[in-house]
């Protein structure tokens, strides 16, 4: 009996390396429907929920799969992967391309961020490559054709595509024998939801084989868009763009999907435009303006223990009444430590039109100047800067007292040494910049260049801000 044990497990494992290696070279020559349609219960069951409750779900998903499937068909058939695969997306996201789940998985392929940048991916403050359809897609490839590497199988890819390889390995080193016959053999050992993931596909697989077998009749697609790309090497909103291509601001958008913003990034970028209007973009890019990003209205600030919102308002100069209408908060009594509030800042920033002021914000007028208060100002710090005293300030603007507020316009006299201080220019915020680097690239110290903005060793600065330095 032990022989005949022994004999039936050589024969099974034979058997299923002989199937490894066939399904990889079905998969090196890309034949089509190289997935074998199984069918069994679970795969039963799927079949009715998508002819039930996910009917509309499953119309709605194959309806917008025209406008993205023969692009991921040419890919699939190029890396010769079975053309089945181009159906994945219908069950990750509905081929909805920003469709982002309660994982934090995101686009058409349902990548997560770490996945992502895995397999070239890239995302940061201006776009977030997994809405991309082709580089998405070009990443969902490498993924799959990894993980059958590993498996030899494609059930069993499919399910560490949802769940990752893993989770799926773990599986199957809890079998008493270190090898994996088919995919049904785990079924009950997977998460319930990667388990189910393999029977959906399926499922789908039979009805578009035989739609009318399954009761269905299947809508027109939506048809492929062609598109050109043209390297924008400016920042340009997107709607200024539309309206010099003569397309809605919404088309335009739909074609980049991969742009977190509504402009382009602040660097040399692929922008996809429809067929024939890469030439209009490209003799009118000269006169479309540059567009700078708003300065944020907020600043983000996290609760310690033992501050109150009233400790905050004193520290960012503001109300407890501004902080608790921004974040809809009911009482100003109860706040918790670690939560998140957003700070009114942004009459707190003043754009500067001339580069030789010697303080942001303020403008000569005779022998005053105005200055108008920022964050963290104190008279005495404005009478320092300026050369002056708080009670010369005092005295021109009648104060009775040395309160101020943001957004407070000031009469400055002009002080002994205020013509000696630092020439200026400004710089605007990069993405990656910090205040140390900022200060680095102008031969400027930390402390000086924190100074000269009034910024604090704790303020946030942001992409497009407008700021102080040294000038050369």
């Amino acid at each position: 009996e032990i022989l005949q044990q022994r004999e039936d497990l050589r024969f099974t494992i034979s058997k299923r390396i002989i199937e490894c290696y066939s399904s990889r070279f079905t998969v090196a020559n890309g034949y089509h429907k190289a997935i074998p349609l199984v069918t069994n219960r679970h795969v039963e069951k799927a079949l009715k929920m998508f002819k039930a409750q996910e009917r509309s779900f499953f119309l709605n998903a194959y309806r917008v799969s025209g406008r993205y499937r023969p692009a991921i068909i040419r890919a699939l058939k190029e890396a010769g992967l079975p053309e089945e695969l181009s159906w994945l997306p219908l069950i990750e996201s509905g081929f909805k391309i920003r469709a982002l789940s309660r994982s934090r998985a995101l686009g058409l392929w349902q990548f997560i961020a770490s996945t992502g940048y895995k397999f070239g991916l890239k995302r940061d403050y201006w776009i977030d490559e997994r809405m991309d359809p082709e580089k998405s897609t070009r990443a969902a490839i490498a993924y799959l054709k990894e993980l059958h590497q590993i498996f030899g199988d494609w059930t069993t890819a499919l399910a560490a595509y949802n769940c990752g390889e893993g989770t799926v390995l773990k599986s199957i080193r809890t079998q008493r024998i270190n090898y994996l016959d088919h995919f049904w053999d785990l079924y009950k050992k997977l998460p319930r939801e990667t388990a189910f993931y393999v029977p959906k596909f399926l499922a789908v697989l039979h009805i578009l084989n035989d739609p009318e077998a399954h009761g269905f009749i299947l809508p027109p697609v939506h048809e492929e868009i062609e598109t050109e790309e043209v390297t924008i090497d400016k920042q340009v909103h997107l709607k200024t763009m539309a309206k010099y291509l003569g397309i809605s601001y919404e088309a335009l958008k739909d074609l980049n999907p991969a742009l977190r913003r509504n402009a382009t990034p602040n660097r040399p970028y692929a922008f996809k435009v429809p067929i024939g209007k890469g030439a209009v973009l490209l003799s009118n890019l000269g006169d479309i303006p540059v567009w700078r990003p708003p300065v944020p209205a907020y600043v983000r600030h996290r609760v310690r223990n033992g501050e109150s919102l009233s400790v905050i308002a004193r520290r960012y100069r503001t109300s407890v009444r501004a902080i608790m209408a921004l974040n809809g908060l009911k009482s100003r009594h109860f706040i918790r430590a670690g939560r998140k509030l957003k700070i009114p800042t942004r009459r707190a920033y003043v754009p500067l039109r001339k580069a030789s002021l010697p303080v942001p914000g303020s403008k000569v007028k005779g022998n005053l100047i105005e200055y108008v208060v920022r964050k963290g100002d104190s008279l005495w710090r404005i009478a320092n800067r300026f050369g002056t005293t708080t009670k010369a300030i005092q005295s021109v603007n009648q104060l009775s007292n040395t309160h101020l507020w943001i957004g407070q316009v000031l009469m400055i006299p002009k002080g002994l040494t205020a013509l000696k201080r630092m020439k200026t220019k400004t710089y605007t915020v990069l993405e990656g910049d910090s205040p140390y680097i900022i200060a680095q690239k102008h031969q400027m110290n930390l402390s000086e260049f924190l100074r000269l903005n009034h910024l604090t060793p704790r303020s946030t600065i942001f992409p497009g801000q407008v700021l102080l330095v040294k000038a050369e």
